[in-house]
């Protein structure tokens, strides 16, 4: 019977581990636990459930609360009869099968009800975790990454990429450094067919042919007098609650969330109106303010995980590392949180290197250093990652772009702020609906959510698990125009892995007024041009005496005003006196006067254009990335025996730690010889490979690679011809030596594909010998 069951189960469908481990690994962690086999499609869940779902489940909630209340009415009643002690045996009698009665359709609700919140993925977590483990294990296991520190006990959020982990990591890198120009080739061949050749040259003093991204690398330790610029001194932080009797720290949003998803998850007892109100929570969490997030936490009862203590109100706590730089402790400094601010510092130099153009880009990899409150969830969440950044800069009055036509077609999951405050789900729409209709706020923008998604799904993300989430009011920064977040679904839910921003110009001003250094760029006029220039002057004098410790934000919110919030602003300064204003950055509504700020226009001729340019910026968290690329192309297989679970990674070429092994099929000089020069002529193409002359059975030799995501083995079964085996179909074509090294180059490159293959060269079946 188990046997027809995994027959039943194509053999690249991905599937969690089996029943039994008739032969567990001698390096699994040994709390790990034999667990069901499930196609990991079953681990898939969208956000939220879809309406209809939901109607059901609130429908269900208010039956089975219906029906406790009947059940609790009735175990009264025969409590009565019995405590009366009634001689009517048959009425007692009568009453309790009427009670066991009301039992069982109780039971049957919640069995109904425990179905649909499985399909909305509700508690679904026990299989989550199993599989999460199961990919762990074999991670570490093949040393892909294992804990820093590990003899001394390790430290949290701290992690070593071994050496399979290293070169995914490399391959990632080398091909987000290819970005600009794979991408581009990718969209150009999808879609060049729908949209007309752009015009070039129409403005040369706007757009370049081609993005050549200026890549910089810049020093880890930063001066303060660079974050404090820039706000991460003041604002770079998160929520913060500590044990009152302990002093253990955890992230409140951490806790508040994880409190209502294990509610929803194994409380059938909630009422539909209280499940909706925790989903709701879920839904707008990234929202809250430090208030909002302190009541629900005291309104729940939350309590420290560990001790049940009671717990703090939320505070803030700072991310940034702190340091000082030279001997004397003197001169502040922080090990960067980000590597944006290198690149902002350096625009000036970057602009006149890049001929005083715009638009154009800079990009940086590099390592950057977060002090975590409570580090968890692995790769996801650590304290010191790869991050890999662009900021593109591009004038602020025209933030269309020459290629977007290139990815205007591109439909994929999109959540707008919109669908999840109302508890929608994401909903498929294409990148020309999106900017057209005001969702996406202008093509720059677009292009580069466009490219990320074809960055991510070339990688070898499931398209279906990816989706670009809109910031939320409160989540987007004051100064920002548009901000959006790819989220890939792994076993720990929804993961933010590449945020892109339109962060308008503030990065370029506020360093601009630290430092005193002109960071802007110069539009020629061919024609001297009269133009009317809006002067905005906050009286910081009067805003001080009014606000004292705000006067900073007010000033700050005053000055990002655009032209029009201005002017309606003036008008009613001059026909009342006072308006309110609502200032982000501290959340509420202040009253300003007609003495605390001064709004004019005034009309001069200018024989050119002086202005701060915007930045599009697209952040790409690497480990981030790396982690779920682990969980999506991750599945397993029986034995062609029958008796053991075999791991597979179904890494595409692309990425793949190694591309191509060679196995002589038996201990024989000649087939070592012939395995040898195979390796070399496919080092001389630049493919990583690996020899294995060991005297193990060639299916052992392949699960082992197979396990390292090894796309193609290569067996040497004589001295003429060789076969090359495909990792997931385990289809095998038979190929002269030396051709051999030229098949898989073509195929690791993308040139040819795998059908290619199969069609050009004889297939090979080789049955017992392939397992």
């Amino acid at each position: 019977m188990l046997r027809t069951l995994f027959e039943n189960i194509h053999t690249t469908t991905p599937v969690v581990l089996a029943l039994r481990q008739p032969k567990p690994r001698r390096h699994c962690r040994p709390w790990v636990q034999p667990f069901c086999l499930l196609p990991l499609s079953l681990l898939t869940t969208t956000s939220t459930p879809p309406m209809a779902a939901v109607a059901n489940e609130a429908t269900l909630r208010k039956s089975l609360a219906d029906k406790q209340a009947t059940v609790d009415a009735q175990s009264a009643a025969v409590r009565e009869l019995k405590a009366a002690k009634s001689d009517d045996k048959a009425a007692v009698d009568a009453a309790v099968d009427a009670l066991k009665a009301l039992k069982l359709e109780k039971s049957s609700i919640e069995e109904q009800l425990q179905a649909v919140v499985r399909s909305n993925g509700s508690d679904s977590s026990a299989t989550r975790e199993a599989f999460r483990q199961s990919v762990i294990n074999t991670l570490e296991r093949r040393l892909f990454y294992i804990p820093s520190f590990k003899i001394y006990r390790g430290v949290a959020g701290l992690y070593d990429y071994g050496p399979p982990g290293c070169a995914v990591k490399s391959n990632v890198l080398a091909f987000w450094r290819q970005l600009k120009y794979v991408l581009l080739r990718f969209a150009d061949a999808s879609c060049i067919h729908l949209t007309p050749e752009p015009r070039y040259g129409q403005d040369p003093c706007h757009f370049v042919l081609e993005e050549n991204m200026l890549e910089v690398d810049c020093p880890c330790v930063t001066p303060e007098v660079v974050l404090k610029a820039s706000g991460h001194v003041d604002k770079f932080t998160d929520l913060m609650v500590k044990d009152e009797k302990t002093g253990t720290c955890y992230r409140a949003d951490h806790l508040l969330k994880d409190f209502c998803k294990e509610k929803l998850e194994k409380d059938l007892s909630l009422s539909a109106e209280k499940a909706a109100e925790l989903k709701h929570v879920l839904a707008v969490l990234d929202d809250l303010s430090a208030e909002e997030l302190g009541a629900k936490i005291k309104e729940y009862g939350i309590t420290a995980p560990d001790t049940k203590n009671s717990l703090s109100d939320p505070y803030p706590f700072n991310l940034m590392f702190q340091t000082s730089i030279g001997p004397s402790g003197l001169n502040p400094g922080y090990m960067r949180p980000e590597t944006a601010q290198g690149i902002f510092v350096n625009f000036k130099d970057l602009y006149y290197y890049n001929g005083n153009k715009l638009p154009f880009a800079a990009a940086q990899i590099g390592q950057a250093f977060r002090n975590e409150i409570s580090p968890r969830q692995g790769l996801l969440r650590v304290r010191e990652f790869t991050l890999a950044e662009i900021e593109h800069f591009v004038d602020p009055q025209d933030k269309s772009h020459h290629k977007f036509p290139y990815v205007a077609n591109l439909e994929f999951l999109m959540f707008p702020r919109e669908l999840q405050v109302s508890g929608r789900s994401a909903k498929k729409m294409s990148l020309g609906e999106a900017v057209g209709k005001g969702i996406v706020n202008n093509e720059t923008l677009g292009f580069f959510i466009g490219r990320v998604y074809l960055f991510l799904t070339s990688l070898g993300i499931d398209k279906e698990r990816l989706r670009f989430r809109q910031h939320l009011a409160n989540e987007m920064a004051h100064y920002a125009a548009d901000c959006w977040d790819a989220e890939i679904e792994c076993s720990y839910g929804w993961i933010e892995c590449v945020g892109i921003a339109d962060r308008s110009a503030y990065d370029l001003r506020a360093h601009m007024d630290k430092s005193g250094v002109a960071l802007v760029a110069h539009e020629k006029f061919a024609e001297p041009r009269e133009v009317e220039k809006l002067a905005i002057s906050p009286v910081k004098k009067e805003l001080g005496l009014a606000f004292k410790g705000s006067q900073k934000n007010i000033v700050e919110a005053l000055e990002a005003m655009d032209e029009k919030e201005a002017m309606e602003m003036k008008a009613n300064l001059e026909s009342k006196g006072e308006v309110e204003f609502y200032v982000c950055t501290l959340g509420k509504n202040v009253t300003v006067t007609d003495k605390m700020v001064s709004i004019t226009k005034e009309k001069k001729k200018e024989h050119q254009r002086v202005f701060t340019p915007s930045v599009i910026e697209p952040s790409f968290g690497i480990g981030r990335i790396i982690y779920c690329l682990y969980e999506h192309s991750f599945y397993t297989r029986l034995s062609k025996a029958g008796d053991e679970q075999l791991n597979v990674f179904r890494f595409p070429p692309l990425v793949a730690p190694i591309k191509c092994t060679v196995f002589p099929l038996v201990q024989n000089q000649q087939y070592e010889e012939v395995a040898k020069r195979i390796a070399k002529s496919l080092t001389s193409a630049g493919i990583s490979c690996k020899i294995d002359i060991t005297g193990t059975s060639i299916g052992k030799r392949y699960a082992r690679t197979d396990e390292l995501g090894v796309p193609f083995a290569i067996t040497v079964d004589s001295t003429s011809s060789v076969t090359v085996r495909e990792r997931d179909s385990k289809q095998q074509i038979r190929v002269n030596v030396d051709e051999v090294a030229a098949v898989v180059k073509e195929v690791t490159d993308g040139q040819s594909t795998w059908a290619d293959m199969l069609w050009k060269y004889p297939t090979y079946s080789s049955g017992s010998i392939d397992e």
